[in-house]
């Protein structure tokens, strides 16, 4: 494609004249790369298409980048990327390029992890391709999920409130004694039952935590406006004055 030429080229370009592009590395570029994912998430959370397309883009440099590098180096370039790609999803598809027969998306999930141990240098163990450095909440969803593709998974949604309920009172009972390390612990036990209770009834308790996030934010920021309209500052007002504020903020704002 030569939009994917050009972007090479002007790349090629850059990394010769650019005293900031030049002096680039691995690992100078990685915290670059993970605030672009990042704001790439926003974009697509927002649904905003023109930010999605933009940010799609930053993401795409940096691949193209660290392919750059590696060629530089003489160990990889983006060709090799791109192979090693479709070599993949070829191999992970034997319903699409091979004899097996899948349906249905189930059936692919099922046999999913089993087809990436079966890859040359892939993962060892159920677990071992969820990344050490996810973010808590989405890691903990990752592993129930790839636990599920091997069966290890309830039988039915309702049977997991059973565990929210167990994992609730063991927490309850935790801080009721004030011990603060037990609690942490039955703390997270309890919001890993929650994110399984998520996952099972096909919700993203990520997107719906942030979808949260957002909320409360618009209706916290109306709550401080319409104090600073009132000429007051939000500490010296009393509970129920802000609580009153927030509630008419529930009106006003989606």
């Amino acid at each position: 494609m030569a939009a994917f030429g050009r972007v090479l080229d002007v790349l090629d370009e850059l990394r010769e004249k650019c005293p900031w592009d030049r002096k680039q590395t691995n690992e100078s570029l990685r915290p670059n790369t993970i605030e672009e994912t990042y704001e790439l998430c926003d974009a697509l959370i927002k649904d905003d298409v023109q930010n999605i397309c933009k940010e799609l883009g930053d993401v795409l440099l940096h691949v193209c980048f660290y392919a750059k590098i590696g060629d530089e180096k003489g160990q990889f370039d983006i060709a090799d990327v791109c192979h090693k790609l479709c070599d993949k999803l070829i191999f992970r598809h034997p319903h699409v390029y091979g004899d097996a027969v899948a349906e249905t998306a189930g059936d692919v999930l099922k046999s999913w992890e089993l087809i990436k141990q079966k890859e040359k240098g892939g993962n060892k163990t159920v677990l071992s391709g969820v990344p050490e450095s996810l973010p808590s909440l989405i890691k903990a969803y990752r592993i129930q999920d790839k636990a599920r593709n091997v069966g290890f998974d309830w039988e039915h949604p309702e049977d997991a409130w059973e565990k929210v309920s167990e994992e609730l009172e063991e927490l309850r009972a935790e801080l009721a004694k004030g011990d603060k390390q037990r609690s942490t612990e039955e703390f997270g036990d309890f919001l890993f039952s929650l994110i399984n209770v998520a996952r099972l009834y096909h919700l993203n308790p990520d997107n719906a935590l942030e979808h949260t996030n957002q909320k409360f934010i618009g209706r916290f920021n109306y709550v401080e406006a319409k104090a600073k309209e009132q000429g007051r500052d939000l500490k010296d007002m009393t509970l129920g004055e802000m609580d009153a504020l927030w509630n008419e903020s529930k009106k006003s704002l989606p």
